[in-house]
């Protein structure tokens, strides 16, 4: 695909801001990136090829968008804002492999919004995602099928810590996270690549996509009503976390732990996925 920005541009946000009279909406949780080495970091993550296709969410004034046009062979780009949206098509409607979207993408079909606009997947995810939403989105990602073959996230810090986390420091997160992709941090970002400057540091989340979940076989409904029971009070003992949020008897919840070969004063964030996975096995399915 020829390039349709010159090779050495960058569209700082700053200008732009001034140039639009544009405050950062904090109900959205609009941060702008402003750091070159931050944006190189996500571009490379994502392994662009000219016949890849992107969705991007919340683009804001289009910094990220405009490397992914220039890498990319189709990109989507969603955002909720609609004054963004008008910069967007004001800074970036020249280019032609580019489609922006005024919208929701927690409400929206993302997956055939790409389809519709540069055809049937594969895709890609590539974003600076809005902290208040980024549990959200990733799950929706990660759990509608079809799936992204990767996804290249900024997000918090302690979030990408957390989905990334193994047995020890485990959580609801990183198992809904771990079940369809593999987690890997490729760069943490400072406050100060942003404006406004966040109150926390940031990080890039690249995470590979699996072809199927990690137990296929597994009811997947069922292995997070576990989960959720055994993490509803973390600081309790799984014996005790399970027993009270599936109102099952303590013998029966110690009985299906043995058979796990978990122990009952073990608590969540201690266990494997595979941990999990036994224990949805062993457990006695709920009465209707």
């Amino acid at each position: 695909m020829a390039e349709q920005l010159p090779p050495d541009s960058y569209l700082d946000p700053r200008p732009l801001l001034r140039k639009y009279n544009l405050r950062a909406r904090h109900k959205l949780g609009q941060n702008f990136l402003v750091s070159p080495g931050a944006l190189h970091a996500i571009v490379e993550a994502a392994e662009l090829q000219p016949d890849d296709t992107v969705l991007e969410v919340g683009p804001g004034v289009g910094t990220l968008t405009a490397e992914l046009a220039r890498y990319a062979g189709c990109v989507v780009a969603v955002e909720l804002d609609d004054t963004l949206v008008g910069v967007l098509r004001a800074e970036l409607g020249h280019v032609p492999n580019l489609h922006v979207l005024q919208g929701d993408i927690l409400k929206l079909q993302h997956a055939e919004v790409v389809r519709e606009r540069c055809g049937a997947p594969p895709y890609k995810v590539v974003a600076n995602l809005p902290y208040y939403i980024t549990s959200q989105v990733l799950r929706k990602l990660l759990e509608e099928e079809p799936r992204p073959e990767l996804v290249v996230v900024m997000v918090q810090k302690e979030v990408a810590e957390r989905a990334v986390a193994g047995p020890g420091e485990m959580s609801l997160l990183a198992l809904s996270v771990q079940m369809y992709a593999e987690p890997r941090i490729v760069e943490r970002v400072p406050a100060g690549a942003f404006v406004p400057r966040p109150d926390v540091d940031s990080a890039v989340l690249r995470l590979r996509t699996r072809p199927e979940p990690l137990f296929p076989d597994l009811p997947l409904a069922r292995f997070f009503e576990v989960a959720a029971a055994g993490f509803g009070q973390k600081r309790k003992t799984l014996l005790n976390s399970l027993s009270s949020n599936l109102e099952m008897e303590k013998a029966i919840v110690a009985d299906a732990l043995r058979q796990a070969n978990i122990e009952p004063s073990a608590r969540a964030q201690e266990l494997r996925l595979e941990d999990w996975a036994r224990l949805c096995t062993t457990l006695p399915a709920p009465t209707t």
